[in-house]
């Protein structure tokens, strides 16, 4: 899996916001099909709200083997709505959308165009909320679409501005919200990473991968590996961070959460959520609500 210089995002553009869920396709930076899906703020008895076209978007990010259809997503993304317009989308080799899973590198660029094509609907503000592997990529995503002045150089290994200033400038995060998400990359200390680490580097994982798990997994290793999500942590201020763990996370222990939070320092807020388990399954309505309340305060 080779990392990427983020630049320029090619999507279909939406002439004017519209008050009903809207399925489309956009296309990355690299050249990816990607499905997504707008649904307005559904609060006001019924109405469109006013936040629901020109305020807060929230873009969800689901984690590994998700997709925009997975119940666990529609669900999240449906209490989200009840505080702001949200869009959902199928990261690469997931659902129908084209090309193959890097486990959190490229993914990068599939976040960068549902952001965009959030502003391009109308949206001031957008609001990134990742899980698990969607919490690695938001939180990567807040680093490297920072809302620097143009020109300014990025830093911890990053590509600087250079001939990208518009489409970064369009596709930051205004907030960056990460649920269940590891601080390293190459993490095996518990069961399950260890399964997972199996299912993405052997051939015969990824067999599963595709088979069972509906997730096209690129077999290429990183080179060079990207940014980790503790080091992206310290490049997102100043926009707000809030980092989500459980208590009984089986994929990352609570030095993940901590890690990340530290290494934010005063832009971070940490929630450690007693009995929850791992990313968007273990997130019941509750969180959920208080999550999309942060989002649209914060």
């Amino acid at each position: 899996m080779s990392s990427v210089s983020e630049g320029r995002f090619r999507s279909i553009a939406v002439p004017s916001i519209t008050p009903d869920p809207l399925r489309t396709t956009l296309r990355t930076d690299d050249g990816v099909r990607i499905e997504a899906v707008y649904e307005p703020c559904t609060a006001g008895a019924g109405a469109v709200a006013e936040s629901s076209f020109d305020g807060t978007a929230i873009v969800l990010a689901h984690g590994f083997t998700g997709s925009v259809d997975r119940p666990a997503v529609r669900r999240a993304a449906g209490v989200f709505a009840g505080r702001a317009a949200v869009v959902t989308f199928s990261f690469r080799g997931h659902g129908g959308s084209g090309g193959r899973s890097t486990v959190g590198d490229r993914e990068v660029l599939d976040l960068a165009a549902a952001v965009a094509w959030a502003r391009e609907i109308g949206h001031r503000r957008i609001v990134t909320v990742g899980f698990s592997m969607g919490g690695s990529v938001v939180l990567r995503h807040g680093a490297l679409y920072a809302g620097r002045p143009a020109g300014e150089a990025e830093t911890g290994g990053t590509v600087d501005r250079e001939g990208r200033t518009g489409a970064r400038s369009k596709a930051h995060a205004d907030a960056v919200v990460a649920v269940s998400a590891p601080a390293r990359w190459f993490y095996r200390g518990t069961a399950p990473m260890r399964r997972l680490h199996w299912v993405v580097t052997r051939p015969m994982g990824r067999m599963v991968g595709r088979y069972g798990l509906h997730t096209r997994i690129d077999r290429n290793a990183w080179d060079p590996v990207p940014l980790s999500p503790v080091e992206a942590a310290g490049l997102i201020a100043p926009a707000p961070l809030l980092i989500v763990h459980g208590d009984r996370d089986p994929y990352f222990p609570l030095d993940h959460p901590r890690s990340l939070a530290a290494a934010a320092g005063d832009g971070a807020e940490l929630w450690l959520e007693r009995g929850m388990g791992h990313a968007e399954n273990a997130a019941d309505e509750t969180l959920l609500t208080r999550i999309g309340d942060w989002a649209v305060t914060a």
